[in-house]
């Protein structure tokens, strides 16, 4: 046996599967690395007013938002002030839509009445582009944060609803039929039966909506408000700042990417039978 081949059998599956995500991890960030280096060099080249290199994005994003003082852990004024609402208002239109969006998915999955009753409402609801909306928004509610909040949560209760329809619709029926003698309530049947079953398609749902959720809260800041990271933003482009316009832009990539990080490790948490049953039976 050569030298070679004892290193070989030496190296476990284990081993090999740690060499495989250090790996995959290094290679995604080597081409992040590599777009924002050629976004660095085709902006400096191009000289544009309106299209500032990263490196000037940086420097205003640490000027806007980590000037502070040490006793605010260098975060600036602006980041309370405008940061943290947008997220406010981002997770809380989030998290009421996710709710709703998974009582009535639930009911609605497993009952073909209700379903049939208000499956032509849903399809015209969820059919309306929620921009659209702001008018009428506007007049419902007061202008600020209830207007925004009914903004995002007509806008991103549709994937979770469906999903969460679509998830208890599909219950296996042998299941369905081995609780049946159990003698279960409608509502624990639905909470410890129906609601694990579907937690894949659900978490499906809350990620597409949590994408949505993100954009709307930028729309909705762009009309009748007075703080917010959409309201910066246009404020910015008012003034013709565009290094402030872009730093924003910039901190909405980095905030979208954060939160879907977050929901994966929860997901993973949650439903981490599920990646693994999948692993296993191939599919």
């Amino acid at each position: 046996m050569t030298v070679t081949e004892r290193k070989e059998k030496k190296v476990t599956p284990d081993t090999r599967a740690r060499r495989g995500r250090a790996i995959g991890f290094l290679g995604k960030w080597a081409v992040f690395a590599g777009f924002i280096a050629a976004w660095q060099v085709a902006t400096t080249l191009a000289e544009a007013p309106y299209f500032p290199t990263p490196s000037t994005i940086g420097e205003t994003m640490v000027d806007l938002w980590l000037s502070g003082p040490a006793s605010q852990l260098w975060l600036s004024d602006a980041v309370f002030d405008d940061v943290v609402p947008s997220l406010l208002r981002l997770l809380g239109g989030w998290a009421a839509a996710g709710v709703v969006g998974v009582v009535l998915g639930l009911m609605m999955g497993r009952s073909e009445k209700l379903y049939d009753y208000f499956s032509p409402t849903i399809s015209f609801l969820r059919s309306v582009p929620p921009p659209a909306l702001l008018p009428v928004f506007l007049v419902l509610f007061p202008i600020g944060t209830p207007m925004q909040l009914a903004t995002i949560i007509f806008g991103v209760i549709w994937p979770v609803l469906l999903n969460t329809i679509d998830g208890a619709h599909t219950l296996d029926e042998t299941v369905v039929e081995t609780t049946r003698s159990m003698r279960l309530s409608k509502p624990r049947f639905l909470a410890t039966v129906v609601l694990p079953a579907a937690l894949p398609k659900i978490f499906a749902g809350l990620r597409v909506s949590l994408s949505l959720a993100l954009i709307l809260m930028v729309i909705s800041e762009l009309v009748g408000s007075t703080n917010g990271i959409g309201y910066q933003m246009i404020m910015a482009q008012r003034d013709f700042s565009l290094p402030k316009m872009w730093a924003g832009i910039v901190l909405l990539g980095i905030l979208g990417y954060v939160l879907n990080v977050l929901l994966l490790v929860i997901q993973n948490r949650v439903i981490g039978w599920h990646t693994r049953s999948k692993s296993l039976t191939g599919r």
